[in-house]
């Protein structure tokens, strides 16, 4: 073979392997590993995203529902909730009521608790159709399991995650039933669509009707799965009256008690060189900040992860409802989470 004829040889063959290569790396940006099922470039859980507030109504008395749009909203299924930055840097949880089909846009419900913690009379009070506001990324601790039957129990405010759970189980075509309890019809909202599912659906406000019977989910079929949402002695009943616990999946507004009784512990902060005592009838997160004032918190219960840390020794107690089973092996919640024995040491 001709020089000239190797060289055209060689430089086709180079250029065949360049585009093959492009072509690879098109379809996995990290090759030579192995393409991802879920982007590593996805959205992090911890990304702020912004958002326009488009409509703001008052469904029922004392309940704020907002529809928020943006073009870069991550997908999200029923029973899936975000976290939402309020003006003051508070940060809260509400759970999506739409549709996810409704892609760009989420909706949020938001009952006024007077004597709550803050945040929901500064939701009622700033948040106004066209402002801006910062969510993070759904996460969802309450997935809807597939079924061929489903009881669903609504208390209050309740109602806004199992909202998404219906249509869903409507569009499988399950059977399905829901019992929406609550003070009084006026402070009860989405009557007027759960109207629309007749005998499905059974209303109990307590003014009128008294404590709702939970005898019919003693009664379920077998496989029916139980999905309940609202305060905590209502999902106890639920959970006592069920024929078989384990197919009860619940979604608590405040983190479930904790196991145990909660005793004193030490801990060591361990670039800050203290050591510091935490009471019993107190968080580490109060006792981290009498040292360390500027350590940040938002949420204190558990829910939002702002006051995330590392543990670099001891065994935790973990009572959050946010970190993954990855993340418990070496951080933990300082609001809530506790020290199994009589120490930890902090990366602080």
């Amino acid at each position: 073979m001709s020089r000239t004829l190797k060289v055209a040889a060689l430089a086709g063959a180079a250029l065949l392997i360049r585009r093959t290569l492009r072509g690879r790396i098109a379809r996995s940006p990290l090759w030579p590993l192995p393409a991802l099922e879920t982007p590593i470039s996805g959205h992090s859980p911890r990304r702020w995203l912004p958002t326009l507030i488009v409509s703001r109504t008052e469904p029922a008395a004392g309940v704020l529902h907002l529809a928020l749009e943006s073009p870069d909203l991550p997908e999200w299924t029923p029973g899936a909730h975000v976290d939402v930055r309020l003006p003051s840097g508070l940060i809260r949880q509400y759970s999506l009521c739409g549709d996810p089909a409704d892609t760009g846009r989420y909706t949020i419900a938001i009952r006024l608790i007077e004597d709550g913690r803050g945040g929901s009379r500064e939701a009622h009070a700033l948040l106004a159709e066209g402002a801006e506001l910062a969510v993070r990324p759904p996460r969802n601790h309450f997935e809807l399991i597939p079924s061929g039957s489903y009881a669903f129990v609504a208390g209050g405010i309740g109602i806004t995650p199992v909202l998404p759970m219906l249509r869903a189980a409507a569009a499988a075509g399950a059977d399905w039933t829901l019992l929406y309890c609550g003070r009084s019809r006026a402070s009860m909202p989405f009557l007027a669509e759960l109207s629309a599912h007749g005998s499905r659906v059974t209303v109990v406000p307590e003014d009128e009707a008294g404590l709702p019977d939970l005898s019919p989910l003693a009664a379920a079929a077998p496989g029916t799965l139980i999905y309940c949402c609202g305060p905590e002695p209502l999902m106890e009943a639920v959970r006592a009256v069920a024929p078989d616990p384990s197919a009860v999946h619940l979604e608590r507004f405040t983190p479930a008690s904790a196991t145990g009784p909660s005793r004193p512990f030490t801990v060591e902060l361990h670039r800050t060189g203290l050591t510091i005592e935490v009471a019993a009838e107190e968080s580490a997160l109060t006792a981290v900040r009498r040292e360390l004032p500027t350590t940040p918190y938002s949420c204190e219960q558990g829910f939002c992860g702002t006051c995330q840390h590392r543990v670099l020794a001891g065994e935790v107690d973990h009572r959050d409802t946010l970190l993954t089973d990855g993340e418990h092996e070496d951080s933990m919640l300082l609001c809530v989470s506790r020290a199994k024995d009589d120490h930890l040491v902090l990366d602080l």
